[in-house]
């Protein structure tokens, strides 16, 4: 049903693109999906339709296109990658005093103030872990992350397509719960894990709905992945669980809007995009539609803590790493050796 609801929405966001007026043309670079109509239901209210979207598929690839000169007014970078963009003069500070509902938005906020100000409004996150088919794997194996190196899983196993997510699983693997201490040695064991698992990997999924489609056919039984695959397939009937709950632990992700240097853009129209990303409204559509949760703290509390539950993202006894900013230099060899990894060296 969830994914019956993100494919409406994407069709609806595309439909009313065209009613925009060149006065109402924010730009946005943005992860595919995002374009859902659901998370700025009062920006389209208020200017007659969505912004124009240009997608990326990983982070790598935004940063690369922002530093080339593309120019847009916002991006949607993930924590860990917000620092990177900072140093590289890429984004700059937000004007708090413009953001409606700032009180009211998640206290890791303040990980992202700097001396001149916030660079980041976190919008949207969520939790990934093993996943596996229910009725494909042998279920006493699903409560440990070496399942990964399982050669009974050889070609039946899947990763995202991402440095980040990658090294979440393997810094997890290797005993590592706090990225931002992690030392070269760590860096070096988990990249030694990394690579043996790949010998299992079928593919690196880019989006969730690939993914989602090759655990239906079940050619993949095994993967590495964000909350949304479970909660879309099982409401499709589909036997998948997902367990947060392995032994060494399970990862977590926020990601936000962060202003880019010179957009070309009215800067009225990219706050009142923010503003409509943290209406209450927007936070109950994130998660009833798209199984995440959402930025806007006092909106997720006022939704209860079943709601959290309902989708996944309650509370874990086992280890949790969370995706926040890390040594920039380490998280540049984590980038370069994931290439070598996928490319089989």
């Amino acid at each position: 049903m969830r994914m019956k609801l993100r494919i409406l929405a994407t069709v609806c966001a595309a439909a009313m693109a065209p009613t925009l007026s060149s006065a109402n043309e924010l730009i946005v670079q943005d992860w595919s999906g995002y374009e859902d109509p659901g998370f700025i239901g009062a920006y389209i209210a208020a200017h007659g339709g969505p912004p124009k979207y240009s997608f990326f598929g990983e982070e790598e690839e935004a940063f690369q296109k922002l530093r080339s000169g593309f120019k847009v007014d916002v991006s949607h970078p993930c924590a860990q990658s917000v620092s990177k963009w900072r140093e590289a003069g890429l984004i700059e500070p937000l004007d708090i005093s413009r953001i409606a509902r700032w009180d009211d938005v998640d206290v890791i906020k303040e990980k992202f103030k700097y001396d001149d100000g916030y660079y980041f409004l976190p919008t949207d996150w969520g939790s990934t872990a093993l996943t596996y088919r229910t009725d494909l794997v042998d279920l006493d194996k699903m409560n440990s992350l070496q399942v990964f190196l399982d050669p009974e899983f050889e070609g039946r196993v899947s990763m995202q397509d991402s440095s980040d997510g990658a090294y979440a699983l393997a810094y997890l693997a290797t005993g590592v719960s706090d990225w931002s201490k992690a030392t070269q040695e760590d860096f070096e064991k988990a990249t030694a894990w990394l690579r043996k698992a790949h010998k299992n990997v079928l593919t690196y999924w880019t989006d969730g709905a690939q993914l989602n489609q090759l655990m239906t056919s079940g050619e993949v039984t095994v993967a590495w992945a964000w909350n949304e695959t479970p909660t879309a397939l099982k409401a499709e009937g589909i036997p998948v669980a997902s367990n947060r709950d392995a032994v060494e632990g399970s990862s977590t992700w926020f990601c936000g809007y962060s202003n880019v240097v010179d957009g070309p853009n009215s800067e009225d129209l990219m706050y009142d995009f923010l503003n409509a990303w943290m209406e209450p409204e927007s936070a109950a559509y994130i998660v009833s539609a798209w199984g995440y949760g959402h930025g806007n703290q006092t909106a997720m509390t006022a939704l209860g803590k079943g709601a959290l539950n309902n989708i996944g993202l309650g509370p874990v006894s086992t280890p949790v790493l969370a995706q926040l900013p890390m040594d920039t230099k380490l998280r540049e060899q984590m980038i370069a050796e994931f290439e070598k990894i996928k490319a089989g060296f």
